[in-house]
């Protein structure tokens, strides 16, 4: 071992003082420095000894996640036990004569010439101020990142967002049928409603609706390349007498438009705090006396949207302009903005185990994601999911569905019980296209 090695390898030994995971080391000449006790948890891969010396001088996480993007650093071995250094580092603490020593060694590191991999896709153009130009341009950087990207790893119905599962070894596409159904069951939805899915996605719910339970919906989205997904998609399921799709922002929905029935999955991250009541307001005003409003979003455990080390990360490098809020506090616009609440569901399990589903499949799909949008955009995708898996199980961050109503003089607008949303058993995944039921749930969704 030479000096610069045996020097970083004394360094990463002092800076894990205290991690509770066994770490091996590999270093930029293939030199392995095993962990002093026990089985190596994960390698961690150095490339580049100035790595080490921007994480001695800074102490920063971030570094850890932008050194993982750019191939400077890797991971061999369970990824999410290499995640937990994000806190490790965080949590550091170091006396003065440990920080002189460590400072001083660090500069003493040999300077290599690393080839690191560019960042394309870093934000930095957004203020939070979500004018309707900069959520077009936040929702093409998340979302139109490639079609076939996303295909890789999503489900077959292409749902982005918390599977429902009944059982946590269901497959992630009985997760996601599940899921649709459930949120088309709370919404009551009959032949004939008028709904309206803002955020639409790919168009999974608006398609799922009119398939099955035979309505009219009408789907908005900010991306260009879901929009024309959905287009056609629309097309081969030959709903186009039933569904409908468009580029559009909420803030511009036609004044006279109204609807039975609105759900919202996974959009309200995007709108911004200070524009939630106007968001809520469009929702009051294109629903009907007496309609159902259906919010499913993400939520974390603090009020309001601070400066954090994973607040930065998300909106430098996946959701720019995203912001969340407690679930109480989402509950609360709902309500200052007249709707009335009737059923409030957490999912945060239920997001963990998809976000690991999804992970996974990332992970099986690798060559091919790598093909289509780059190893750095992969290495980003890998770890934001498998970051936020661990944020969902640690109850850091949540979801929720909120099921309310436009007032309407007092009336009750669902059941008195929920028995009717669990009327065959809970989570039994719905039946796929060739299947008899779906020919008769086809037919009766005609017009």
């Amino acid at each position: 071992m030479s000096d610069g090695t045996a020097l970083a390898a004394s360094i990463f030994e002092r800076l894990m003082r205290g991690f509770d995971v066994p770490v091996a080391l590999r270093l930029w000449d293939g030199i392995v420095r095993p962990p002093r006790a026990g089985t190596p948890g994960f390698t961690l891969v150095l490339r580049d000894p100035s790595l080490l010396r921007r994480l001695v001088i800074e102490r920063s996480p971030l570094l850890l996640a932008e050194g993982y993007f750019r191939g400077l650093i890797d991971v061999e071995g369970d990824l999410y036990s290499a995640l937990r250094l994000k806190d490790h580092f965080a949590q550091l603490r170091l006396s003065w004569r440990d920080r002189i020593g460590l400072l001083r060694d660090a500069l003493r590191l040999p300077q290599l010439r690393t080839a690191a991999a560019p960042l394309a896709r870093v934000a930095q153009r957004f203020s939070h101020r979500h004018s309707q130009e900069s959520d077009r341009s936040a929702i093409a950087f998340h979302y139109d990142v490639s079609n076939a990207f996303y295909a890789l790893w999503l489900d077959a119905e292409r749902v982005y967002s918390c599977g429902y599962f009944a059982h946590p070894g269901d497959s992630l596409d009985a997760a996601q049928r599940n899921k649709l159904e459930h949120v088309c069951r709370k919404l009551r939805l009959r032949p004939g409603d008028r709904l309206l899915d803002i955020g639409c996605g790919w168009g999974a719910l608006v398609c799922w609706a009119a398939r099955h339970h035979g309505v009219r919906a009408h789907g908005i989205t900010l991306s260009q390349r879901q929009f024309d997904f959905a287009r056609q998609r629309i097309e081969a399921e030959k709903l186009s007498g039933l569904v409908t799709v468009e580029l559009r922002d909420f803030r511009d929905l036609p004044a006279d438009a109204v609807y039975d029935k609105v759900s919202s999955i996974g959009m309200f991250e995007h709108v911004g705090l200070a524009h939630m009541p106007a968001y809520l307001a469009t929702v009051q005003r294109v629903l009907r006396p007496g309609g159902l409003f259906l919010n499913h979003g993400i939520t974390h455990d603090e009020e309001g949207w601070n400066p954090t080390l994973a607040s930065t990360f998300i909106n430098r490098y996946v959701f720019p302009d995203g912001e969340l809020d407690c679930v109480s506090n989402i509950q609360r616009g709902m309500e200052r903005a007249g709707f009335e609440i009737h059923d409030v569901e957490g999912l945060r399990p239920h997001y963990a185990l998809t976000l690991r589903h999804w992970v996974a499949r990332l992970e099986a799909r690798r060559e091919d994601a790598i093909h289509e949008v780059g190893e750095g955009t992969y290495r980003i995708w890998r770890l934001y999911m498998a970051a936020c898996a661990l944020e969902f199980d640690a109850g850091g961050t949540g979801v929720y569905q909120i099921l309310a109503s436009r007032r309407n003089d007092g009336e009750w607008p669902v059941p008195m019980t929920r028995s009717d949303l669990y009327a065959e058993p809970a989570g039994t995944a719905m039946p796929g296209p060739d299947s008899p039921a779906e020919g008769r749930s086809r037919s009766s969704a005609s017009p």
